[in-house]
């Protein structure tokens, strides 16, 4: 069908352009084998629910692997190309099992049928497609890791542990397997261990230990060579994320200088001998080719804007995933032209970014402006908040500030002391004054906002997802006279409840950020609880929430809105069958459409 045919069909020429964005097809980075590289899989919304495909680039055949009400994300190809694992929950509840097919198509059948329902904690596949190493937690048993093999009785359990732990990765010999864990109950700043198959240490690497300073560490792959002991990982060392090599056999670490300003990452090309280095620096992202003999770092020209994903294939090709907060995602490659390219209308363009610097109590904070083309102030605005915390806003398309943008509005997203890309000691600010520190830093902004002429101080929108929908919540109750309304979507509005609700892995980061247990430091969780403060709220409050979400979950939601019930504080909430969030295009417009409609009806008018 050709493109105009295809909009007559779903009716699309007289949809608005914020609703396009949303429908318009989309694909992921295609994920490849590593011995079959003609073999990708790929997360697409082609049927209005984003769903795991099989491509074959031979043939050029297009396959979708699941087909599930509230759709597939969590998916792993073999690296014989023979198998597709995918993670199974329960309606986004992202409790469930991996299950496997083939990657030609057929039955689903449980991959481990040996280990019980959990929540993920990574997975790493043998060259055989057969062999893996299963991370896995549930609140009973804490963390554990297994070793799966074919012909085995029952999978091998050889970690466990209480505090969080994860699968990093399987060697190319499957003979190492490298562990990100907790142990020492620092659930924003990993150590690492590599272990045998049979669970004996192998080597350690800590930087958490001595000194006041912790310092993370994060495993970014084994070298794609049998017998090759070295070991990419990510280290703070400097204050901001950077790759280094640990041979695990004689413990040198080979420190790599970049001389890159910004937050660096990187993986192998498939030889092993070079590094694909990924810098994300002030909102913007760009790649280089790192030489590892001779040490040479040389750029790979992208386009101005973020790159969400790359990936080096076997031919020195590299394809990445490109997007600015003007022009669409789209998978590109250094040969030339799209990687994939969906049949189907295309999403509208939006508006460019403006970049604004604001003097704050921590430091100088980082805001994105979008505002209407031609628009002058003040206006109608939006902070959308980011979630995360550990997270930022870039210069990068999203369908959400779009719409709003599209109905007049400005957009401001402020990367508030937490936000990730500006250094360890910005994140790390986080602790103890969870939620108040970030609010300050939005203050700021929304000072600047107003003192500028950009926003009409009296038509100020507070909003948000998850962390976002956090601070909106915990916004409108500790700035009461600052916001004309809060649109919170999946919030935590009572962190005592949510704190015993929620799955184990977000306790552990709960009681890092904030120091304990609502038991041991009640007076914390209490400053930093929206429900603490929800009878000061004076704005309209329009909440979503999934039914099914194990990060902010419902009743805790319920508690916070019975408090607005009981006073009769103006309110709504929408509750929907999913988790933390929904993969249906459908109700992802819904959503949107609901709360510009609440706003709508809500926001007092110009003047």
């Amino acid at each position: 069908m050709s493109e105009t045919g295809a909009e007559k069909a779903t009716g699309s020429e007289s949809m608005p352009d914020w609703e396009k964005r949303f429908r318009a097809p989309r694909v992921s980075l295609p994920d490849w084998a590593e011995d079959a590289p003609q073999r990708s899989l790929f997360v697409s919304n082609a049927t209005g629910t984003y769903e795991l495909y099989a491509w074959d680039r031979t043939t050029g055949t297009q396959r979708q692997v699941t087909d599930r009400p509230n759709g597939t994300t969590d998916g792993v190809l073999s690296p014989d190309g023979e198998w597709i694992w995918w993670f199974s929950d329960k309606d986004g509840d992202e409790f469930g099992v991996w299950l496997r097919q083939p990657f030609g198509g057929g039955p689903d059948e449980p991959a481990v049928p040996g280990l019980a329902a959990s929540y993920p904690g990574g997975l790493a596949l043998g060259r055989d497609g057969r062999t893996a190493v299963v991370g896995r937690s549930t609140d009973e048993e804490g963390s554990t890791i297994h070793v799966v093999r074919p012909g085995a009785d029952a999978p091998v359990e050889v970690y466990r542990h209480r505090e969080s732990a994860g699968v990093g990765d399987l060697s190319h010999d499957g003979t190492l397997i490298a562990v990100e864990h907790t142990e020492h109950g620092d659930a924003m700043h990993s150590a690492l261990r590599v272990i045998g198959p049979d669970g004996a240490t192998v080597a350690e690497l800590d930087d958490t230990k001595g000194g006041t300073v912790e310092l993370g560490l994060e495993v970014l792959g084994f070298a794609p060579v049998d017998g090759d002991t070295r070991l990419l990982v990510g280290h703070q060392r400097r204050g901001r994320w950077e790759p280094m090599v640990w041979d695990v056999a004689s413990g040198e670490e080979t420190d790599l200088v970049l001389g890159l300003p910004g937050d660096v990452s990187a993986e192998w090309y498939p030889d092993g001998s070079a590094l694909l280095v990924a810098h994300g620096f002030e909102a913007r992202g760009e790649l280089f080719r790192y030489d590892l003999a001779s040490r040479e770092l040389t750029r790979i020209e992208t386009p101005a804007g973020s790159v969400s994903g790359a990936t080096a294939r076997p031919d020195g090709t590299v394809e990445y995933m490109w997007s600015s907060a003007a022009e669409p995602p789209v998978v590109r490659s250094t040969s030339g032209g799209v990687v994939l390219d969906p049949p189907g209308m295309k999403a509208p363009k939006s508006v460019p970014v403006e970049d604004v610097w604001v003097e704050g109590p921590g430091g100088r904070i980082h805001a994105l402006v979008q505002r209407p083309a031609g628009s002058s102030g003040p206006l109608p605005t939006v902070f959308e908040v980011h979630g995360g915390p550990t997270w930022h806003d870039s210069d990068s398309f999203a369908a959400g500030p779009a719409a709003w943008v599209d109905h007049g509005y400005a957009v401001v997203r402020v990367n508030y002391r937490g936000s990730t890309g500006y250094g360890r000691e910005w994140t790390d600010a986080l602790k103890h004054r969870v939620g108040l520190i970030e609010l300050e830093d939005i203050a700021a902004v929304r000072e600047w906002a107003v003192a500028s002429g950009l926003a009409d101080p009296d038509r100020l929108v507070l909003a948000g997802g998850s962390w976002g929908g956090y601070l909106t919540l915990l916004g409108l109750g500790t700035q009461p006279d600052a916001w004309a309304l809060g649109l919170a979507a999946v919030p935590v509005a009572d962190y005592v409840t949510a704190y015993h609700d929620e799955m184990e892995a977000l306790k552990a980061m709960d009681r890092t950020l904030l120091g304990g247990t609502p038991e041991e430091v009640p007076e914390r969780f209490a400053a930093s609880s929206p429900l603490t403060y929800v009878d000061d709220v004076k704005a309209p409050v329009y909440i979503s929430a999934g039914v099914n979400d194990p990060r902010c979950p419902i009743r805790q939601v319920e508690n916070y809105v019975d408090r607005l019930t009981a006073r009769g504080a103006p309110h709504e909430v929408y509750r929907y069958d999913a988790g933390h969030g929904s993969l249906v295009v459908d109700e992802r417009i819904k959503q949107v459409a609901l709360e510009l409609d609440f706003t709508e009806r809500h926001l007092p008018p110009a003047g």
